[in-house]
């Protein structure tokens, strides 16, 4: 069974290292791939720098294209995707969202935060189903229709498709572990645009 992690990244320079990093310290993990996802600062270099795949998208084409891309990339049995902004993961919260798929338990699994910022734990609480932390097999991803083009709302998609097709999931949870928000990279007015524009996405989804 072949492993791959597959990070989607736009303009992610400041926490993409370490990511990769915890990545390349799990040895369940084959391949890694960063999708840079139309970034201009430093995400793809610093991928480069530190010997993973690294996928260079000259225009954004969303979370949704980002992760669909990747998997292009791969002929893995497995994919494991992780947000490029997450602080504190570590090897073990790679093995928590992969031991139930290696051992045949799941078909996807699903990371909820826990103990870690106060916000972002707050956040996952009340939509677990939106998380970026999920781990499925190939043959699941490649059943589910139109990822490419969902944006910020392919986790909905996601958890909408496993939901109607009583899929397999399970739910794991990840301590200490966190990401940074969107008004705090961006700046206030640009976090909030982007994540006004994240809400319109996956409402769409559900919509779909």
């Amino acid at each position: 069974m072949k492993i791959a992690a597959i990070v989607p990244a736009y303009n992610e320079e400041s926490t993409i290292g370490s990511v990769i990093s915890a990545l390349k310290s799990s040895p369940l993990i084959d391949e890694i791939i960063v999708v840079s996802d139309g970034s201009w600062d430093r995400t793809a270099e610093i991928a480069h720098e530190l010997g993973v795949t690294v996928v260079e998208l000259e225009q954004n084409m969303g979370k949704g294209g980002a992760m669909y891309t990747g998997t292009c990339h791969t002929d893995a049995d497995v994919f494991l995707f992780v947000d490029a902004d997450l602080v504190g993961l570590n090897r073990h919260h790679v093995a928590s969202l992969l031991n139930p798929i290696i051992n045949n338990r799941a078909e996807m699994t699903v990371g909820v935060f826990e103990k870690g910022r106060l916000m972002t734990d707050l956040a996952q609480r009340i939509t677990p189903f939106l998380s970026g932390q999920r781990a499925m097999t190939r043959k699941l991803f490649e059943q589910i229709p139109d990822l490419k083009s969902r944006g910020y709302g392919v986790e909905m998609a996601l958890s909408l498709y496993v939901s109607k097709h009583h899929c397999q999931v399970e739910m794991v949870h990840l301590p200490n572990l966190s990401q940074v928000m969107k008004e705090e990279k961006r700046g206030f007015w640009k976090g909030l645009r982007q994540r006004l524009r994240m809400f319109w996405e996956i409402l769409r989804a559900v919509k779909l």
